[in-house]
């Protein structure tokens, strides 16, 4: 998708978001937050924060910036910043391909259902390796394709349709590895029928 195209998509279902999507993808987000084992201080990056669904899931004691392209999502996350007085949270509006932060700037950088919707995931990536530190922690959480032989020629044929509601579908694994260079890492099924994965890499 262009990016103008996911703006656009991502502003009209914000409304939605919450009731259709989150709680699908929530226990996802719950896993990976429980794998970052977080400490106090720590500096937290979510790419494609969205309408903030995981942000609570955080300990207060972090420092958590999120970012997302999508005017209409932030809002409601902001919304849910003020009403929740998460007071460790900030959000900006921001390209996930050009992050507008410096190298090294946090020590863990979490990506929840964004590789498969941003035009160029191999930039993303590129971008949360730089302003990730040294042996800090990458985690990214997306459906890939299938590897039964029937799901994944279904995968295939939705795939027409499935830019007008925000992703890809057909979208390998192992392309997606190798186009991201990510080499060293764990792989964990999460979410209903373990149909999404998620991905954890030190950043070296």
């Amino acid at each position: 998708m262009e990016q103008t195209a996911v703006i656009k998509t991502y502003d009209r279902m914000a409304a939605a978001y919450d009731l259709v999507f989150s709680p699908i993808f929530q226990p996802g987000r719950q896993r990976i937050i429980d794998k970052m084992n977080c400490k106090p201080g720590d500096r937290i990056l979510e790419v494609g924060v969205g309408t903030g669904v995981s942000l609570s899931c955080y300990p207060v004691t972090t420092r958590i910036t999120g970012i997302d392209v999508s005017p209409k999502m932030l809002e409601r996350a902001q919304r849910r910043v003020r009403k929740q007085q998460l007071n460790h949270v900030d959000l900006r509006i921001m390209d996930a391909q050009q992050l507008e932060f410096a190298d090294a700037s946090f020590d863990k950088v979490t990506a929840m259902y964004v590789a498969s919707v941003v035009p160029d995931p191999r930039q993303m990536v590129a971008e949360m390796k730089r302003v990730c530190r040294p042996g800090g922690d990458l985690f990214i959480v997306n459906h890939f394709s299938h590897s039964h032989s029937m799901i994944r020629w279904l995968e295939k044929v939705v795939a027409v349709i499935t830019p007008l509601i925000g992703f890809t579908s057909d979208f390998p694994l192992d392309r997606f590895l190798s186009d991201a260079k990510i080499s060293h890492f764990d792989l964990e099924p999460v979410n209903l029928f373990g149909y999404w994965s998620m991905i954890h890499a030190r950043n070296e």
